[in-house]
């Protein structure tokens, strides 16, 4: 039974490490025991410590973190692991309790103690690129030390979800796969800056995304090459937020999609790089609008609308959890006040330099502008745009 991490033993660091619990023929009593041993790089074949009424101590406080240290009386040291799984560290420690007990060892898979192998000792591997589809690891694992992992052209169809247990991971690149659907556990890699997923199958990111830890860490996000023909909205800070929900991105490409026309809040991002080349936005008519406005307002959106505009504080203990999600969706108006199910819709031509420092052009002639929707939470909201519009048309 083996188990990989790093160990100190006392003072002294042993970095990847592999500790195994094994049967040892004990010289002084020709007696084969059980036996923890460590071995590292320098020493493969490894320091063997007794287990049999051996263990003074578990400290487990932090197991589910991966991080355990077993106290032994002879001789008297610590051995502190660290940057285990949780799952086989608890495993590893069942054994080692049961061992020290003396419980019976058949009832364990152990084997004979050997020496290791070189490449099992090896420093932890940070970057891994992968970039065939004879090379792609189907019976071994990702090393779980990788920080920057590179699967491409491996025609893959969905995310292999063994990466999602890669929590160092920092760069995540699945471009030029069959990827057509993103698991909302990716969500789960809380160190993940940049994903790439360029030239995949993409038809939808989803919202889920963009309520995970990516809204904190994710810095670059390419999604250029792909069949999206919308971003959600919630990609984008709601009304009245605070922050963006993305709110580190810095570089968003979404080039060669089939995005049409961009989420009413997308003015609010500050980027430094920005890419839409190639999509069939269309070009904006402020008369060509969609109707969602009630007369009278109705008294739920009287009251969402009045939540919203004061920021009054709310949640599913307070009010029931579909009027939760109409108010994280609730748009500004031009005027500044919010509109939650009742609006007028239409599009407006944005110029992406308010947004973006750096503007990939938007097509072949020069043009930086993009399609963005607005909304309008009255008649004389939409009213006062079409005059702005028509007096700047005239001049």
């Amino acid at each position: 039974m083996k188990l990989q991490c790093d160990v100190e033993v006392v003072s002294r660091m042993l970095p990847s490490a592999v500790l195994s619990i094994g049967k040892h023929l004990d010289k002084t009593s020709q007696r084969c025991q059980v036996y923890l041993m460590i071995c590292t790089a320098k020493d493969r074949a490894g320091s063997k410590y007794k287990l049999k009424d051996n263990i003074e101590k578990f400290f487990t406080w932090f197991v589910d973190e991966g991080k355990a240290t077993v106290r032994l009386k002879e001789p008297a040291v610590d051995i502190c692991l660290s940057k285990a799984d949780a799952n086989s560290l608890k495993n590893f420690l069942s054994a080692a309790r049961l061992a020290d007990r003396g419980g019976d060892s058949g009832s364990l898979p152990l084997s004979t103690l050997t020496p290791v192998r070189a490449r099992d000792v090896e420093q932890p591997k940070k970057k891994l690129a992968i970039v065939s589809k004879k090379d792609y690891p189907l019976t071994s694992s990702f090393p779980y030390s990788l920080e920057q992992l590179q699967v491409s052209y491996c025609k893959l169809s969905r995310v292999d979800m063994r990466m999602l247990s890669l929590k160092a991971l920092r760069k995540l690149d699945l471009s030029n796969n069959h990827i057509k659907k993103l698991p909302a556990t990716i969500g789960d890699l809380s160190c993940l800056s940049e994903l790439v997923l360029h030239n995949n199958h993409l038809e939808a990111f989803s919202e889920a995304l963009c309520l995970s830890t990516l809204q904190r860490t994710l810095q670059l996000l390419d999604l250029s090459q792909n069949r999206l023909r919308s971003l959600p909205p919630r990609f984008l800070p709601a009304a009245g937020a605070g922050h963006l929900k993305l709110s580190k991105l810095r570089f968003l490409s979404a080039a060669h999609n089939q995005l049409s026309v961009l989420p009413a809040d997308f003015r609010r991002l500050s980027l430094e790089n920005l890419d839409f080349f190639g999509n069939p936005f269309v070009q904006p008519n402020p008369l060509d609008h969609a109707m969602r406005l009630s007369f009278p307002l109705a008294l739920q959106e009287m009251a969402s609308r009045a939540v919203a505009d004061l920021r009054i504080p709310y949640g599913p203990h307070l009010i029931p959890a579909h009027l939760c999600r109409d108010l994280e969706l609730a748009k500004t108006c031009d005027c500044g006040r919010a509109c939650v199910g009742s609006y007028i819709k239409t599009a407006v031509s944005m110029n992406l330099h308010q947004v973006s420092h750096t503007v990939v052009l938007v097509d072949d002639m020069g043009g930086t502008d993009a399609p963005v929707q607005q909304h309008f939470c009255s008649l004389s909201c939409y009213s006062e745009f079409l005059d702005t519009s028509i007096q700047r048309g005239i001049r």
